[in-house]
């Protein structure tokens, strides 16, 4: 074997080494992947933190419980534990610090929020089967969320404020920053049909089962994107814009069965068979295999609703 032979080989097995080691050291580590983090307490909210290893390299995605998730400026494994922090205020100070350490597919740890440290538990999400919402389902008896004339069937998240809503010449509508509206009632595999208004730069939401949210918008003419007017909330931008200008009755149609979603707006399928990938921000919880109620975002701006049917999907199982 000449030198160069030899320094040739050398250097091929120093690289199988190295790729050896990263590989083991992805498969070892427990962090990797996605976690639904849920803290504990009366904080409303609900975290999600995805984990990679990139080249030797932790990254993360979070959601901070409200909007979209975020690229993490930093994460790293510090003597066993997980810790991440999202970046800084804007107003200043500094960003709070997570830890956590995992025990199997269990994540328990701590965040420290403000002169309070608040405990939290994650949970990896559910390994969901095979569904489809373009398929033909059995449908059971329609349930009517507003009739035209009373609210009876509507709590509120937030139970220390004013509900914020009313009913007015058979609209149900709000008075901005209103309480959200949660049903009463819950389900699980079902369609949804919705007739509402949106009032100029308008911003609301339905929430499916309380944990993924169907964004509605006044975004008449605009290009589409994951934050656009029937999208699936920071996932899934609408195929299409197929909202009507400000002042007109929007008509929605969803079909959520088990993680898919198909989703008609003003007759143009906008949604088809997408797959819910995570909670969405503002998630009511992150209990993704059980029934959750419908949501209808209040604290926003002004939206009018004089229709909203649910019709349970009888034929799906878990």
């Amino acid at each position: 074997m000449n030198t160069r032979q030899f320094a040739a080989r050398a250097a091929s097995a120093a690289a199988l080494a190295v790729l050896s080691i990263t590989t083991a050291g992805a498969q070892n580590n427990p962090y990797l992947g996605r976690w639904n983090i849920t803290p504990a307490g009366d904080n409303t909210g609900v975290y999600w933190l995805e984990v990679k290893e990139d080249a030797g390299q932790l990254t993360g995605m979070f959601l901070n419980r409200g909007g979209s998730p975020v690229k993490l400026p930093s994460i790293k494994i510090d003597n066993g534990e997980l810790v991440w922090q999202t970046a800084a205020p804007t107003a200043g100070g500094t960003a709070p610090e997570f830890r956590a350490k995992a025990e199997g597919d269990k994540l328990t740890g701590s965040v420290k929020m403000s002169a309070r440290t608040v405990a939290f538990t994650g949970t990896r999400p559910p390994k969901w089967g095979s569904y489809d919402a373009n398929a033909t389902h059995t449908l059971g008896t329609p349930v009517e969320l507003f009739n035209g004339t009373s609210m009876d069937t509507w709590d509120v998240q937030d139970k220390t404020k004013p509900m914020g809503w009313s009913v007015v010449e058979g609209v149900m509508t709000n008075a901005p920053p209103a309480n959200n509206l949660v049903s009463k009632q819950k389900f699980q595999d079902f369609t949804i049909h919705a007739e509402y208004k949106v009032a100029e730069h308008s911003n609301s939401g339905i929430y499916v089962r309380g944990r993924y949210e169907l964004q509605v918008l006044d975004d008449y003419g605009k290009d589409p994107d994951v934050h656009s007017h029937m999208a699936v909330y920071a996932w899934h931008a609408p195929l299409v814009n197929a909202s009507r200008p400000v002042g007109e009755w929007q008509a929605m149609d969803a079909t959520i069965v088990g993680n898919k979603v198909t989703v008609v707006l003003n007759g143009k399928k906008v949604q088809d068979n997408a797959t819910l990938e995570a909670v969405t921000g503002g998630a009511l919880d992150a209990n993704e295999l059980e029934p959750g109620p419908i949501m209808i975002q209040g604290d926003h701006d002004k939206i009018t609703y004089r229709k909203v049917t649910i019709t349970p999907i009888t034929d799906t199982k878990r």
